[in-house]
């Protein structure tokens, strides 16, 4: 896609998360020299476990794969219009997950790994960088994602003059597949949907009766739970990866209208009865010898998970290859910070990726990594590179990041919290649609469906314009 030419600048990426990866390999496929610094394994963090590039290091779900009907589907299909290796890695390691793009987590981060490690233009090095970069690095990523090590958050924050606003994500727990009990549970994709590489029975259901649910419940939320350290107090939760016991807390009937809803899913062995509440459970490696339990990131100690979660039927004789856990994330308030090409105000020859600036999901942080790879490539050309259209999901999501957000009426209050890429992020169409192909008028939901594939197609027509009109011109400067 892009015209490689001689060039003598080189572009720093800090963090070989998703995001760096993602942001270097755009950098060395335009051309440019990259060096990669990722501090793993000389520096581990609390929640990594191996030293390999783009770790999934919670779900291993990309989500849903749906480009017509679904703003995570759709940023799939534009990444990879645009030579995504984050992409291209996941769906070489697909595993079946209904209507979601689900990944063998060591064979993705393997294969990306080893596409960095073998590009030409690419250097790893394996050091953390304790503070600033040095001055002379004139063009460089910041993508050290949510667990920054503390010398560089602490000389961002010096920086900007202004804290970094932290919120708590958490871990699901993996079981070992044979130790699952399929005598109680089966095998069945919601809706009976087939997904990327799957075949409409893709989630391992663990039914429950009401006083199953209601026991469970209880002893959810009389678990032992992860000591807070003073400065946790305060610190709150991003509603997209809220741990389990914590939506308990919200109400008794949240699990069942969360990760435990039973609609959609018949126990075979007794189709007339609707299990109140189901737990699911996902395939999470290659080979199908570990699952993760849908939705079920948890702050319970450890002794209380293996107690808590082995009362769901089915899970009585669970082996954890992974219990899971809770571990503090911290984002800029990117939009007062950067700029629309994600360069800090304070010292623009620094540029942030990923996680860090505010979005939140494994495809949104890699998306912003491939948008900024992009910008610090035209800038080590020295040629400028217009956004993405902002009807795209990519440039829906960055226009969200660098200042489409509503800043809360008290003064002082930061209101910019990370996101997901929505269809709310989107202009609207200029006319919805109210007819179908056939000339009858659209009715109930089939008009938000419409709406919905209005805004896919217009956004990928859109990107498509952009590519030819701006990217390779850019490129080729």
């Amino acid at each position: 896609m892009i015209c490689r030419t001689p060039q003598t600048d080189t572009v720093h990426v800090i963090g070989g998360g998703l995001a760096g990866s993602e942001a270097a390999w755009q950098v060395a496929n335009a051309g440019i020299r990259v060096v990669l610094h990722e501090m793993r394994p000389v520096r581990m963090t609390e929640a990594h476990r191996t030293e390999g590039l783009a770790e999934l290091v919670c779900s291993n779900s990309f989500r849903s794969d749906d480009a017509a009907n679904n703003a995570v589907g759709l940023l799939h299909a534009e990444m990879r219009r645009l030579g995504s290796l984050v992409m291209r890695a996941a769906d070489a390691n697909q595993v079946p997950a209904g209507g979601a793009l689900a990944v063998d987590r060591d064979g993705f981060s393997a294969a990306v790994t080893k596409s960095l490690h073998d590009h030409p233009l690419i250097e790893i090095d394996r050091t953390e960088i304790a503070g600033l970069p040095p001055a002379e690095w004139g063009n460089v990523i910041v993508a050290t994602g949510p667990l920054t090590s503390a010398p560089l958050a602490e000389a961002i924050r010096e920086l900007t003059d202004e804290n970094a606003l932290a919120f708590f994500d958490a871990i699901a727990p993996i079981v070992h597949r044979d130790s699952i009990d399929m005598s109680v549970a089966w095998f069945q994709s919601r809706y009976d949907k087939v997904g990327p590489g799957g075949t409409g029975a893709d989630y391992i259901n663990c039914p429950m009766t009401k006083d199953q649910y209601d026991t469970f419940v209880a002893a959810l939320l009389a678990g032992e739970k992860v000591d807070f350290k003073d400065w946790e107090t305060s610190t709150p939760y991003f509603d997209g990866c809220l741990p389990v016991e914590v939506m308990a807390e919200r109400g008794h009937e949240t699990l069942r209208h969360g990760p435990m809803k039973p609609v959609g899913l018949t126990n075979p062995r007794d189709p007339t009865v609707k299990p109140y509440a189901i737990v699911q459970l996902r395939q999470d490696n290659k080979l199908g010898t570990l699952y993760n339990i849908v939705g079920f990131q948890t702050k319970l100690n450890y002794g209380a998970q293996q107690r808590v979660f082995r009362t769901i039927p089915g899970l009585e004789n669970a082996e954890f290859a992974r219990l899971g856990g809770l571990h503090r994330n911290t984002f800029l308030n990117s939009p007062k910070l950067l700029d629309g090409q994600l360069r800090l105000r304070a010292q623009p020859r620094l540029r942030f990726a990923g996680q860090m600036t505010g979005c939140e999901g494994y495809v949104e942080s890699a998306s912003i990594g491939l948008i900024a790879g992009l910008y610090a490539a035209a800038d080590a050309r020295a040629a400028a590179l217009e956004p993405p259209p902002a009807t795209t999901a990519l440039g829906s999501l960055l226009g969200h990041i660098t200042g489409g957000h509503i800043e809360a009426p008290e003064a002082g209050t930061r209101s910019f919290q990370p996101m997901n890429i929505n269809f709310g992020l989107f202009p609207p169409l200029a006319s919805a649609p109210t007819k179908k192909p056939d000339g009858t008028r659209l009715r109930g939901n089939e008009k938000t469906v419409a709406r919905k594939q209005a805004l896919s197609a217009r956004a990928l027509a859109d990107l498509d314009r952009w590519i030819a009109d701006h990217l390779r011109i850019a490129a080729a400067a």
